[in-house]
């Protein structure tokens, strides 16, 4: 039996990467102490706000 992955799972888990890519990106600008402003850390809050957002669709899709 052949389990297809679902677009939305794949979607959600390509919103995951680029939340994660961007909150790379503004660490590799604030190396090498990683000292984030006040604007960097809500960006970085709401990113991983996303990406848990992200990671629960990829459970609902991938876990059933």
């Amino acid at each position: 039996m052949v389990n297809l992955v679902s677009q939305r799972a794949v979607d959600s888990l390509f919103h995951a990467f680029f939340a994660l890519t961007d909150i790379r990106a503004i660490l590799r600008s604030t190396a090498p102490a990683h000292e984030l402003n006040e604007s960097e850390q809500e960006r970085v809050r709401v990113l991983l706000e996303e990406m848990g957002r992200q990671l629960g669709v990829l459970k609902e899709e991938l876990l059933r």
